[in-house]
């Protein structure tokens, strides 16, 4: 069904002409959170055309499959433990590279590309190149991987506030740092991205100024065939999350909107 849906879309593109390729151009495309389904239809026009795609390590081969049999696919994904911002510096000179070489160029990120994927930076260096660029923004992990856990993270009776929140802030970053204990005080929900390295310090940060007893999500693979859920407290998620072998990535949602998912669960 999902193919049949991907074909229409493409021969509706073709026809009419949307989507269609921008020699020089860069696009800046958000793959959403997970499988080829949850894909904006804008960003399946756009690969569909596409000369050159730059990707990630974690987006879905049946997303990579809608790109042109002679378009090139260059993996540039980012494993722990590499030098992260030699490897973007890389990204930069190969989107402006092939851009100038004439090519529709798309770099295909996971979830939003301007929700801590360094889509931003991205987009400065194509402006300072000249380079024209367009963004297509994608469904974000933040609201969608607690969706598919049955978990809304606003409800009208228990949540009307919401902070998403990285777990792995830039130690190079230059100003006011991420104050969780502060931000997790202020909202009703709390969720936190990238941040299973890091949970053990963030958990105790939040602690601060949270009761132990507050529910905890933490969601991994999230919105495919692999995601689970653990459930539990803020004091006994660290201990869960190593007893599970929890392994990135995984979303960690914070609060008592937690509560609904056993009546909301749906995917699972």
């Amino acid at each position: 069904m999902v193919q049949k849906a991907l074909n229409l879309i493409k021969d509706n593109a073709m026809k009419e002409g949307r989507g269609g390729r921008m020699a020089g151009t860069v696009y800046i495309v958000g793959s959403g959170p997970g499988t080829v389904d949850l894909l904006t239809l804008k960003a399946a026009m756009i690969l569909f055309k596409a000369n050159l795609v730059l990707f990630d390590r974690l987006i879905d081969k049946k997303i990579l499959s809608l790109c042109p049999e002679n378009a090139e696919l260059i993996d540039v994904g980012k494993i722990p433990g590499e030098n992260q911002d030699e490897k973007q510096n890389r990204i930069h000179e190969l989107m402006v590279k092939y851009s100038k070489e004439g090519k529709m160029v798309v770099r295909l990120k996971g979830g939003d590309p301007f929700l801590f994927g360094r889509g931003g930076e991205e987009a400065e260096k194509l402006s300072e190149e000249g380079i024209p660029f367009e963004v297509v923004p994608g469904v974000t992990s933040a609201i969608a991987v607690p969706a598919f856990a049955g978990i809304p993270v606003t409800h009208r009776k228990i949540s009307s506030s919401l902070a998403i929140v990285t777990g792995h802030e830039d130690p190079k970053k230059e100003g006011k740092r991420i104050d969780l204990a502060k931000i997790s005080e202020a909202v009703d929900t709390l969720v936190i991205l990238m941040g299973v390295g890091k949970l053990e310090g963030n958990i105790k940060t939040v602690l601060k100024k949270r009761a132990g007893d507050t529910p905890v999500a933490l969601i991994e693979s999230g919105c495919t065939e692999k995601q689970r859920t653990i459930i539990s407290t803020l004091k006994n998620i660290v201990d869960d999350a190593k007893k599970a072998k929890v392994k990135p990535p995984a979303v960690l949602v914070i609060g008592d909107v937690v509560k609904l998912r056993e009546a909301l669960k749906w995917y699972e």
